[in-house]
């Protein structure tokens, strides 16, 4: 019997290892790990599920409402109970919309996401109108807030905004491009951010505040003469 026709003594035999059969037929072309494989059940990549294409991803919230958001604070609050001890958090958020308008909240829940959407949702709701001169303030303004102090400056175009932590937040968001500002006091991020807003809610035009000062109106408009009845009365005076 030569080497061809015995069992498995020839490379390309039934039982040789160049054959297909065994551990030969795995990781084919065609089998499942190939680029070929069927993409059903689990699918290839991009795919979840029995033909579900791709997770959408959900739009900013600036493309939708205009609104810019900023997260400014998020603090987890533990609280001892009879079982054991209860974890909650609380978000501080402000929201503006770079126009002259700012509105803070602070969101608590069980869950970050959850706080954040009620902090958002309130600050929409408390959002208050600011006069500001350009992109910067009108006057310098100090306000107080229980243990903290904040000073407000307006600055030269291009300065930018030098503040730090929850002032710079508050600004960002309101529409302020320029400005100068100093904390004192306490840190407490809360009272600060609150402090701004009180400082920003003092905001005064100064040419509308000397006129009201003066006694001036400027509501009503001040009457003009005809102009028919000037000439003609002019016309008058000359005969």
């Amino acid at each position: 019997m030569t080497q061809q026709n015995r069992p498995g003594g020839s490379p390309g035999g039934p039982r040789g290892g160049g054959g297909n059969r065994g551990r030969g037929r795995r990781g084919g072309p065609g089998d499942q790990g190939g680029p070929n494989a069927d993409n059903r059940g689990r699918g290839g990549p991009g795919e979840r599920g029995r033909g579900r294409g791709a997770r959408r991803e959900r739009p900013q919230e600036r493309e939708d409402s205009g609104l810019e958001e900023r997260v400014i604070k998020i603090r987890r609050v533990s609280k001892v109970v009879k079982g054991g001890r209860h974890l909650s958090f609380n978000a501080l958020v402000v929201v503006g919309d770079g126009e002259g308008k700012v509105g803070m909240s602070l969101g608590k829940s069980s869950a970050v996401p959850d706080a954040v959407r009620k902090g958002t949702t309130g600050a929409k709701r408390e959002m208050k109108s600011v006069i500001l001169s350009g992109t910067t303030l009108p006057h310098e303004i100090q306000a107080k807030f229980g243990g903290a102090k904040v000073l407000l400056r307006p600055a030269a175009p291009g300065t930018g905004i030098i503040a730090g932590g929850g002032v710079r937040a508050v600004m960002e968001v309101v529409g302020v491009k320029d400005v100068l500002s100093k904390t004192f006091g306490s840190s407490n991020t809360l009272n600060i951010v609150r402090a701004t807003l009180l400082a920003l809610s003092q905001l005064r035009d100064p040419k509308k505040e000397v006129a009201r000062r003066m006694g001036i109106d400027n509501s009503t408009p001040t009457p003009q003469p005809d102009p028919v009845a000037v000439a003609v009365a002019s016309a008058a005076s000359v005969e």
